[in-house]
């Protein structure tokens, strides 16, 4: 009788991976760059008589000679919200195009998010998730329960093991970021996993989308999903070529040798308009080439950001 997938979740391949990575960030770091707080300084009101002194701004009284206390603004654990771009451009490469042991940009993201979550889980904070193409494919709520993330996890081995789109599916990463500035009603941390091939046209419109997620205050980190070799410096064998947009099937014939020098040029200022735009808007951006592998992106990333917060 053959053992059912459901039954063996907790201890599938990509989980086990994910908690061995996790167990490698926290001996490494010593403690969590990622952690839940419960009060957040709100404001300052006139202390009434009587009441308790607990909360009194001394530091304030000394300045301005009055009383005043501070409140306080409930907060629970961390909540982070994982976005995850499924268009066809980031199944590249094609699985017969990899080298041995290689991640496409589907799975280097599938295996960082896994990470994340394997992470936030020993915090026993909580992990939602949303997989978007040119549509919304998936959305799941915060939560922190142990079910709960096992069944991220196996949303997350689905995604694994799908095909590439038999059609191009492009990226519309606005409506789905618009769609989580809507849902997520309390400050969270916003996790967004993309190559940014979105349409040429919608690009004010996207930063528009990350803009509505900073307004609601929320703590936004965008992984630019990358071949770098391939996709940011044409690093090809100087020989004719067929290349084909996975997103809208427009080919163009080409020799790499010709168009390099221009193609990189353009590709240096769209990735400099990209830092430029996620400086303005407060974003922090991680350049995650899967040449690298995704455990030294995250482990650069954790190690940095244990030393700011």
């Amino acid at each position: 009788m053959a053992i059912e997938q459901k039954h063996i979740q907790a201890l599938s391949q990509l989980e086990f991976h994910a908690r061995q990575v996790v167990e490698g960030f926290l001996a490494g770091l010593h403690k969590s760059p990622f952690h839940g707080f419960s009060v957040e300084f709100a404001e300052h009101r006139a202390y009434n008589p009587g009441e308790s002194t607990r909360h009194i701004d001394w530091k304030l009284y000394a300045r301005t000679d009055k009383l005043f206390v501070k409140r306080y603004e409930e907060e629970t654990n961390l909540r982070c919200q994982l976005v995850i771009d499924a268009s066809s451009s980031m199944y590249y490469p094609k699985t017969s195009e990899k080298a041995p042991k290689q991640f496409n940009k589907i799975e280097f993201s599938v295996y960082a998010a896994a990470a994340l979550i394997a992470l936030l889980r020993k915090q026993r904070d909580a992990v939602g998730m949303t997989v978007f193409a040119d549509k919304l494919l998936l959305t799941e709520e915060a939560r922190s329960n142990a079910v709960h993330l096992r069944h991220l996890m196996a949303q997350l081995e689905e995604l694994l093991s799908a095909e590439a789109p038999d059609q191009q599916q492009k990226t519309s990463a606005v409506d789905a970021l618009h769609d989580i500035a809507r849902r997520t009603h309390r400050r969270s941390l916003i996790v967004l996993f993309s190559d940014m091939m979105d349409n040429s046209a919608r690009s004010d419109e996207l930063f528009d989308a990350l803009q509505h997620l900073r307004y609601n205050k929320h703590d936004v980190i965008l992984f630019h999903v990358v071949d770098r070799k391939r996709e940011l410096e044409l690093d090809l064998e100087d020989r004719p070529y067929t290349f084909v947009d996975l997103e809208s099937g427009a080919q163009v014939k080409a020799h790499a040798a010709e168009v390099r020098e221009e193609y990189k040029a353009a590709m240096a200022a769209y990735w400099h308009e990209l830092k430029l735009k996620c400086g303005q808007y407060r974003i922090e951006l991680v350049e995650a080439d899967i040449n690298a592998g995704f455990e030294n992106i995250l482990l650069q990333f954790l190690l940095k950001r244990s030393r700011l917060y």
